[in-house]
């Protein structure tokens, strides 16, 4: 008797714990942990701010959030959040792949999410983009709206992830006119070419001075000096991450969408652990057209586009990527 009611105790009890355990995780408020630039950077954590806004609206949900101001934080940063029982704790951006691995392991119960780089740990799913499609197409773009056949590049810190961006604009520039010149600048190899716009507009000006007429950036914050050197001098730049045509309208010829947005919306409202991956196909990348630039898009070059677009996705045109095709010799 007694040791069958033990039993039928210890049942209930791991029901219970079972039942805790998930109203907790259903109690538990996401937390997002923007990276240097802030939230309001008009690129990359703007994105993520917004799909973060979107599952608030839709849930009617309160979330935390923390931006980082020095590289020192991260790690502070993701664990504050942890230790208050925030779930999941989505971080943006690659420089945050060691605070997040080794935060997780330390919570093993809580769930994480990591924008932009592959942190292997069962507690984590990690979310990475074919940055290298969307590039392609907005490099088709730039050669077509080139008049001089050279189109310009300026990249934020100079890592692997950035010549991605780069290689596929040049791929693109080269499918519409292979003798297309691209000419290409790295704002520095620290966190500071994140923001850096004074920088990114010195880089602008000299490739302008060398032919260029089209300059994609693809340098958080920094891109914003690029735009108003381009509007400055005449000439069309391309924004990247958000939908920036907004910023300089008969300037900004388009933008390379990175939906940043959509990755984030989605992990908040259920994580996945593992590594996602976004490209065309998944609506992860695109180019962006609207009242701001539909005056330089035209018809031609938007058949072109969607040409390429769906031979991209299916097969028929494939983009190197840079970080895994040793593509692109810069």
């Amino acid at each position: 008797m007694t040791m069958q009611f033990s039993k039928k105790m210890t049942a209930k009890m791991t029901v219970l714990v079972a039942a805790l355990g998930a109203s907790f995780a259903a109690m538990a408020e996401p937390a997002v942990v923007f990276d240097m630039g802030g939230k309001f950077d008009k690129s990359f954590n703007e994105a993520a701010y917004n799909g973060i806004e979107k599952w608030k609206k839709e849930t009617g949900k309160s979330y935390l959030s923390f931006e980082v101001t020095n590289e020192s934080q991260r790690e502070q940063a993701v664990r504050r959040m942890a230790e208050k029982g925030a779930s999941p704790i989505i971080s943006i951006g690659f420089a945050q792949a060691s605070a997040i691995e080794k935060v997780a392991k330390e919570f093993p119960k809580l769930q994480f999410a990591i924008i932009d780089m592959v942190v292997d740990l069962p507690n984590v799913q990690s979310v990475v983009f074919k940055e290298q499609e969307g590039s392609f197409l907005v490099g088709a773009m730039a050669a077509m709206a080139s008049k001089t056949g050279k189109v310009g590049f300026v990249g934020g810190m100079d890592i692997p992830l950035i010549r991605k961006f780069e290689c596929g604009y040049k791929q693109g520039a080269m499918y519409i006119n292979p003798k297309a010149q691209e000419i290409g600048n790295m704002t520095g190899t620290t966190g500071s070419a994140w923001n850096d716009p004074g920088r990114g507009a010195e880089l602008a000006k000299a490739q302008f001075a060398q032919g260029v007429d089209v300059v994609f950036a693809a340098a958080g914050g920094t891109g914003i000096g690029v735009y108003q050197a381009a509007k400055d001098n005449g000439k069309l730049a391309i924004g990247v991450d958000s939908n920036q045509n907004h910023l300089h309208p008969g300037t900004m010829l388009t933008s390379m969408l990175k939906r940043v947005d959509v990755a984030v919306y989605n992990v908040a409202k259920q994580v996945q652990p593992g590594v996602t991956v976004l490209g065309l196909k998944e609506g992860g990348v695109d180019y962006a057209v609207d009242e701001n630039n539909a005056k330089l898009v035209t018809a031609d070059m938007k058949k072109k586009l969607e040409a390429a677009k769906k031979d991209i996705i299916s097969g028929k045109i494939k983009v190197a990527d840079y970080m895994a095709d040793n593509a692109c010799k810069f």
